[in-house]
Formats: C-alpha cells, sequence, structure tokens
C-alpha cells in the first residue's frame, strides 16, 4: 500500500490531501465499493475527498470503476452509509469520553468548562435553542478574547442521539473536556463535520459578541 499512499490523490477532484480528510475505497470479493475508513482493508484502494457531494460525484460519474479499471458496484445509498458509520464512530468517542470523565453535559457545567479553559470543544443538540446557544457564545466569545484560544462548536446530532450516546435523557449541551481522549473525539466530530458539510462555529455572531457575556452565568 505504500505506492498507493504517496499517491493519495481524490478521484473526483484530483487533488491531493491528507488521510484524515479523505476517505479510502476498495473493491470486494463481490466486486462491491466499500468504504475502508479506518484505511486497514487489504487490496489496491481509491480516494475521495471526505464530503458527502463528492462521494455522490463519483458515484455518479462512474469513477469508481474507472479507478479500479473494473466493472465495480456502487451501493446506491454508499453516502448515506459513510454518514451513518462516521456518525456511529462520533457517538461511541462521545460514549466512551463521558466514561473516561472527559465529557461534561448541561448549560452551567459547559459554561464553567469553557470559562476555565478546560473545554476543547462545545456540542449543541439539534433541538437546542437559540437562547442557549447564545449564552454558550458569550462565554465562548469571552475566553478569547482574554487570550485563551476558541472553541468550535458543533450541532451534529439530535438530543434522543446525544441522550443514547452519554447515557442521559434531554442532553442538549455538552463539552468535549481538553486531554487526549477530548482529541480523540474532536477528530470524530471534525470528520462528520466536513463530510456534511457542516462546518463548526469556530467564533460567535457579531450580535452574540455585542452582548454581555456575563449573562451567560444566569442559566440554570
Amino acid at each position: 500500500m505504500e505506492s498507493e499512499m504517496n499517491e493519495r490523490t481524490c478521484i473526483v477532484t484530483r487533488l491531493g490531501g491528507e488521510p484524515e480528510r479523505m476517505i479510502r475505497f476498495v473493491v470486494g470479493p463481490d466486486s462491491t465499493v466499500v468504504p475502508d475508513l479506518k484505511r486497514k482493508l487489504p487490496g489496491r484502494g481509491c480516494w475521495v475527498t471526505a464530503e458527502r457531494s463528492l462521494v455522490e460525484k463519483a458515484a455518479a460519474k462512474n469513477l469508481f470503476a474507472r479507478s479500479f479499471r473494473q466493472t465495480v458496484i456502487v451501493p446506491p445509498d454508499l453516502a448515506d452509509m459513510l454518514d451513518r458509520q462516521l456518525s456511529s464512530a462520533a457517538l461511541g468517542a462521545l460514549g466512551l469520553a463521558r466514561k473516561a470523565g472527559a465529557l461534561l453535559t448541561g448549560a452551567a457545567k459547559v459554561d464553567s468548562a469553557i470559562r476555565t479553559n478546560r473545554c476543547l470543544a462545545v456540542l449543541h443538540a439539534g433541538e437546542a435553542s437559540a437562547d442557549g446557544i447564545r449564552k454558550l457564545a458569550q462565554a465562548r466569545h469571552a475566553v478569547e478574547q482574554a487570550g485563551g484560544m476558541p472553541v468550535p462548536a458543533y450541532k451534529l446530532f439530535s438530543e434522543a442521539e446525544m441522550g443514547l450516546a452519554l447515557g442521559g435523557t434531554n442532553v442538549i449541551h455538552a463539552a468535549v473536556l481538553a486531554g487526549q481522549t477530548g482529541e480523540m473525539v474532536l477528530k470524530r466530530l471534525d470528520a462528520l463535520a466536513r463530510f456534511r458539510g457542516a462546518s463548526p462555529e469556530h467564533r460567535p455572531s457579531q450580535a452574540d459578541s455585542d452582548a454581555d457575556p456575563e449573562t451567560a452565568k444566569d442559566m440554570e
């Protein structure tokens, strides 16, 4: 696989990239195109930049067959399959982080983690209120203004998905804490966000920035 790694080029864009930002595919015994997220499956592989639109384009334009130089079967739900796999990997990482004490839930605890520079990333459930998101954005902005590292915020999962992964109910806000486990979680979140084209919010909006950051302390 060494020569393949040296020639890692997206079959859609024809551009190279780091393995963390690409998805490797191989052909299975039944000629079906199989995603190899861990980049360990045997056989000659091809690469696609890890974005849903590019995977869909590779399938629609028959680029997998051209790359492998053979007739292949592309699952009609290939992009959905990848989304499920990436989502499962991210949620699994969140569950491990919770068990390792590297994740906090609840708006007040998340706010405290941000303000004490222990927070690596923030997660909001899809059902999170605009007010709750705004208050935590104020805390993130206050820390950055004081010279702290920017804290990205993600909205990738529903309340039910977060609750199932984290062993609780009504999980609306969560904080991934700094450390080795947190870094692993962040990689999974970034991979899913890139695939969905849902870049994390790294900087609060101007309206949030103009508000009094201390109001975040009033959260329940």
